[in-house]
């Protein structure tokens, strides 16, 4: 049994002794590479003797937007990587996702469909009164209130009902000139013609300032006394008389509106104005009210525009016949802009909007999904119109695409779909020293040597540190096999480092 322990010995120590050899010499020729690129090109031409791939451009090897027609090197003294054909990225943007991926992100899609849209342009207002079925009782004569009818604002009144009683002796004068004239045998065959001339001209003029005071003139006995009636039915918004009053010619007794219709006066933006026309149809809710929607009809749009709020003013006309609308009232209008026209639409959570353009992801086969830009029309409650970009049918992502929804991320989204099975950041090894350590800013000056995972040739450069722990008891020269992560846009950061001599021990 001792003799084949020392031979499977004897092997064993052969076995290490040719991986160290072979182990420097790799070393040695990364370090006297000048150019990976041109050698990885030669070793895909030798490769299984296939003709050598065309090379299309070099790109940055740390992830950089920057490619380049020839090999050059960064400021840090690395190979630019090369590009070869086919492996080129889409020039449409187009990547591919795994069935499992698709399963992990919760990919939903819809179809573009032509449809009536809810695009109706919202807006906040109040309820106002009609201006145009609002009267005052203003007598154009001088007198006195003697009794009132209707004692209080707010009082509901019918057209013709009696409201206050007035005396005026003004108004006694004329009526008592027209019946003096009337007396008068004017038509007696022995009637001087000048009194029957001036007799003609004093009930003119009596009848005259009747009309003008809006009185009718008295068919028998001349009243001292004028009963007002109510103009319209409606309630008294204000009521400026008392009992023993007096008033002049003008002066507005009462104030009686109208509410079988009222306005909605709501504000418009300045963005929604050229969406909004009169003779649209509207629906308006009240606070009041919150599970009852009236029906107005939009009948002006006011020609000025606050300034401070951007807005302009629009008027509604809606019909009040059970009271239920009062002035005051804060109302929310939604304006149906969009009319019954069909339109193609995609779902709302289909749009990513970067502020600058419009994009879908479009569904170009199975796994296979591609941004789409497209124009936007109107706006709905649940979608938006499409006005270029896409046609009925089309298939479009509707969930995960919350992943892009900037532009500033859309770049680092569509790497994500592509790269499915890099859940995590992935991991490099590599050979070197430490060449100085800053603490402060947890990072390390690494001397590594050629890292062919990545294209590396072997130089020194700059890491970030997962924590001070990671680099304690590590001398500056000591030589070290190191661990670390490349977590995206240029980031490099040592997770674990060991001696060189003790992962040579763990070997044996």
């Amino acid at each position: 049994m001792k003799r084949p322990i020392s031979l499977t010995l004897a092997a064993v120590a052969v076995g290490v002794t040719l991986s160290a050899a072979y182990w420097a010499g790799s070393r040695h020729a990364a370090i006297t590479t000048d150019l990976l690129p041109a050698a990885h090109a030669a070793e895909t031409a030798a490769d299984g003797g296939k003709q050598p791939r065309k090379i299309l451009y070099y790109r940055n090897p740390m992830g950089l937007p920057d490619t380049s027609p020839e090999p050059k090197k960064d400021s840090m003294g690395m190979d630019y990587i090369p590009v070869y054909e086919g492996d080129e990225p889409d020039g449409e943007g187009a990547v591919k996702v795994s069935p499992a991926r698709l399963q992990t992100l919760g990919v939903k899609t819809a179809m573009a469909e032509i449809r009536a849209m809810d695009a109706a342009v919202r807006a906040v207002g109040r309820v106002e009164i009609n201006e145009r079925a609002i009267h005052d009782v203003a007598p154009r004569f001088e007198g006195w209130i003697e009794r009132l009818h209707v004692n209080a604002s707010g009082d509901p009144v019918k057209r013709g009902q009696p409201l206050f009683s007035v005396y005026s002796p003004e108004l006694v004068s004329a009526q008592k000139e027209l019946a003096i004239a009337r007396e008068l045998k004017l038509d007696a065959p022995d009637a001087d013609p000048a009194a029957r001339a001036a007799a003609g001209r004093l009930a003119e003029a009596a009848r005259e300032r009747l009309a003008n005071w809006q009185v009718a003139a008295p068919a028998g006995k001349v009243s001292s006394r004028l009963t007002f009636n109510s103009p319209a039915t409606g309630f008294v918004l204000e009521k400026k008389a008392v009992e023993g009053m007096r008033f002049m010619p003008g002066t507005a007794i009462y104030r009686i509106a109208d509410l079988s219709t009222v306005w909605v006066i709501a504000d418009v933006y300045e963005k929604d104005l050229a969406r909004v026309k009169v003779g649209e149809m509207a629906k308006v809710s009240l606070e009041a009210f919150p599970d009852q929607t009236f029906d107005a009809k939009l009948t002006y749009l006011y020609p000025t525009l606050n300034a401070a709020t951007r807005t302009t003013p629009v008027r509604l006309e809606l019909a009040n016949r059970d009271g239920l609308l009062r002035p005051g009232m804060f109302a929310h209008v939604d304006i149906a802009s969009a009319g019954s026209a069909k339109r193609l639409t995609v779902p709302k959570s289909a749009l990513i909007d970067t502020g600058e353009r419009q994009v879908v992801l479009r569904v170009e086969g199975e796994g296979k999904f591609k941004p789409q830009p497209v124009k936007v029309g109107l706006r709905g409650r649940d979608h938006v119109e499409i006005l270029e970009g896409l046609e009925d049918g089309a298939e479009v992502v509707v969930a995960a695409n919350f992943l892009i929804d900037a532009e500033s991320n859309l770049k680092a989204a569509l790497s994500t779909f592509s790269a499915p099975d890099a859940t995590t950041a992935k991991n490099y090894e590599a050979v070197g020293s430490v060449d100085s350590v800053d603490l402060s800013s947890d990072t390390v000056s690494m001397n590594h040597e050629a890292i062919p995972a990545l294209q590396w040739p072997a130089m020194t450069m700059e890491f970030g540190l997962a924590s001070k722990e990671v680099i304690k008891g590590v001398l500056p020269g000591q030589p070290v096999r190191f661990t670390f992560e490349d977590r995206g846009d240029g980031e490099f950061v040592i997770v674990k480092v060991e001696q060189a001599g003790a992962a040579a021990h763990k070997g044996h």
